[in-house]
């Protein structure tokens, strides 16, 4: 992992406090690569590749099949982010603090994609993924703590709105390459399996981080590190409640996102719902771009978060409830567009809200790991309401007045966040 002085001087870690050297072009469009490669490792499997197969294995069960798989795989990710952010905050390697972990947890997910892949049960399936999910999460916590690490306060929103939209491209790429690219789903694993890898390299090799000073380095207690993975609300309540709208925002998206491709074939009844499923995208990230990097760069001038949180809020809600009240093709369309524009807004700004609310600098990507807990949360709890609201409570119309709901809560409770304007 070699990289020149400049590139080390440029991107110089702080362990003690806010950074205040800006990151360069080069520095974001790289780490923008490496977080496209863990997200479209993530979301392929879950909106496209696992409802596949799934089908091919149990067909009248597909919707609890799903169910079961995501929500281990989100288990094993709430446990392995943080716990993977606390080892790295401890890492002492020549490289780095980040980036063994980013390389190592992108192996390591590959590794459980193409177990994933050959297998033919539904157990077999869920035990592949959570492996997968044990990598990718370990790779998440490499990925998104150099923002918190290296980039100033000023900058955080534009450089998160530059991340951020590679969450939604991560799953274009993956459709395009599932669904044109590669026939088979055997084959659409294989091949992201191999981009994670391939996508993290650039950054990991082009940047380097100085090792972990003597004076912040700790022996490990085991029983120490287990229970620093609490944060107090009491003592930290900015964290909090910070955490908690995330965990709805992400509920309202996990619970809409979910079953798509059944609710284009079940409801909108779409002749061609993988095609659906990939149009969709295209259009829900389109709009996400136009809005994730202008709106950054609006917070990070006004210096402000909680009313832009508060208006992704809003405009998700309104995609939702469009999905609710008119099944068909073009309303599809409509939503998919505006539900876009509210996430894009959502991935620039509360990334960069969050990184100011974080308790310690010592131990940043263990508090981001808890952080994402509010991502992978929701994808346990996510099949546990939406296939009841689905069964009896008014089917996919019922599902998305939910997420509508949902959503315009977490934007609600941003307000109790004191420490950020």
């Amino acid at each position: 992992m070699r990289h020149t002085g400049e590139d080390a001087a440029h991107t110089s870690d702080t362990t003690s406090g806010e950074p205040v050297v800006r990151v360069r072009p080069a520095w974001t469009a790289l780490l923008s690569l490496a977080t496209l490669a863990v997200f479209m490792a993530f979301m392929t499997p879950i909106q496209i590749l696992l409802p596949l197969q799934l089908e091919h294995i149990d067909p009248a069960g597909k919707h609890t099949a799903l169910s079961w798989v995501t929500g281990a795989g989100a288990l094993v990710a709430m446990v392995a982010n943080p716990l993977a952010g606390a080892l790295s905050d401890r890492t002492v390697s020549r490289f780095g603090r980040r980036r063994p972990w980013i390389l190592g947890g992108a192996l390591a997910g590959a590794a459980g994609l193409l177990v994933t892949a050959g297998q033919h049960t539904v157990l077999g399936v869920a035990l592949g993924w959570c492996l997968a999910q044990a990598g990718l999460n370990a790779m998440l916590a490499g990925v998104t703590t150099p923002v918190a690490d290296r980039v100033p306060v000023a900058q955080r929103a534009e450089v998160s709105g530059w991340t951020g939209i590679t969450q939604s491209l991560g799953l274009v790429i993956g459709a395009v390459v599932t669904t044109m690219a590669v026939t088979g789903v055997a084959s659409g694993y294989a091949v992201i399996a191999l981009l994670t890898v391939v996508l993290a390299l650039p950054f990991v090799l082009r940047f380097g981080e100085p090792p972990l000073p003597r004076e912040l380095r700790r022996p490990l207690d085991p029983r120490r590190l287990i229970a620093g993975l609490w944060v107090s609300p009491r003592r930290h309540p900015d964290f909090g409640w910070a955490w908690l709208t995330r965990f709805l925002i992400n509920l309202g998206n996990a619970m809409g996102t979910l079953y798509l491709l059944y609710y284009l074939t079940d409801s909108v009844r779409l002749d061609d719902p993988d095609t659906g499923v990939l149009v969709l995208t295209l259009i829900y990230t389109l709009c996400a771009a136009l809005t994730a990097v202008p709106v950054g760069v609006l917070s990070d001038r006004a210096g402000r978060r909680k009313g832009f949180v508060r208006l992704c809020a809003v405009v998700m809600a309104l995609g939702a409830v469009l999905l609710a009240c008119v099944h068909t093709w073009p309303a599809a369309l409509a939503a998919a567009a505006v539900l876009g524009a509210g996430f894009g807004i959502y991935l620039a700004v509360d990334q960069a809200l969050v990184t100011q609310v974080l308790p310690a600098a010592e131990h940043r990507a263990k508090d981001l790991g808890v952080i994402n807990i509010a991502n992978s949360g929701p994808q346990v709890l996510a099949p546990a309401v939406a296939a009841p609201v689905i069964a009896h409570l008014g089917g996919y119309t019922g599902l998305y007045l939910a997420t509508a709901l949902v959503t315009l809560l977490g934007g609600l409770l941003i307000a109790k966040v004191r420490g950020v304007r």
